[in-house]
Order: C-alpha cells, then sequence, then structure tokens
C-alpha cells in the first residue's frame, strides 16, 4: 500500500442512510473528497464491487490504494493521518494546544503523525 494517496474517493447510492451519515461528518470534519454515485456511474459501482468482494456496499472509501468499506468518519481520518496526512483537513491545530482545538483537533493531533 502507498504511503500517499491524490485524493479521496467516496462511492455511495441514493438512499443510503450509512452514506449521509458518513457524507455529514466527513462534511462537518472538513474532509474534501470525490463522489461517485455508483446508480449512476457503472464503473463507480465495478470499483466497489472490486473492493467489497463482489458486493456494492457502501459507503465504500478509497484513499490511494486502500479502500474501506462502511467505514466510520473516525475510521477515515484515521486512515488519512497514517497514510495521507497531507489529505487531512487544515483547522489549525498545528498552532495551538489540541485541548483548545475541539473535538475534531483532538481527534486529528491524535491521527496527525508527529
Amino acid at each position: 500500500m502507498s504511503d500517499t494517496a491524490n485524493g479521496i474517493d467516496l462511492y455511495w447510492r441514493p438512499g443510503c442512510f450509512f452514506c449521509s451519515s458518513l457524507r455529514r461528518k466527513l462534511d462537518k470534519s472538513g474532509v474534501e473528497r470525490v463522489e461517485h454515485d455508483i446508480w449512476n456511474d457503472p464503473a463507480a459501482a465495478a470499483v466497489v464491487r472490486r473492493i467489497a468482494n463482489g458486493n456494492e456496499t457502501v459507503p465504500t472509501v478509497v484513499i490511494g490504494d486502500i479502500g474501506l468499506v462502511n467505514p466510520s468518519a473516525r475510521e477515515v481520518l484515521r486512515v488519512l493521518g497514517e497514510h495521507a496526512p497531507h489529505l487531512l483537513p487544515d483547522n489549525g491545530s498545528d498552532d495551538r494546544d489540541a485541548s483548545d482545538a475541539g473535538p475534531l483537533g483532538r481527534l486529528l493531533a491524535r491521527v496527525r503523525p508527529s
């Protein structure tokens, strides 16, 4: 697996509660990504099937060559911190104590490499 990634791809489908929940949490965390609706994009559906053992399980998140099937926002942030820290949202927590950064800042301080 590579230690860098050019971006984050989120595969979803309309009506999926888990997709909506993850999208809201990633929005709140400031995580930028490219979204792919697997019901309107056969190539996107094929990516998901490849990662999810033939199933169209969403949400599926791809960071570089790492595929996450139905991850939590926390798991996405952890993988970003470990494998693609340059893709973590810049919330300014580097300039202040993590205890002053709020819940997201404290989470990022835990996952962001020193």
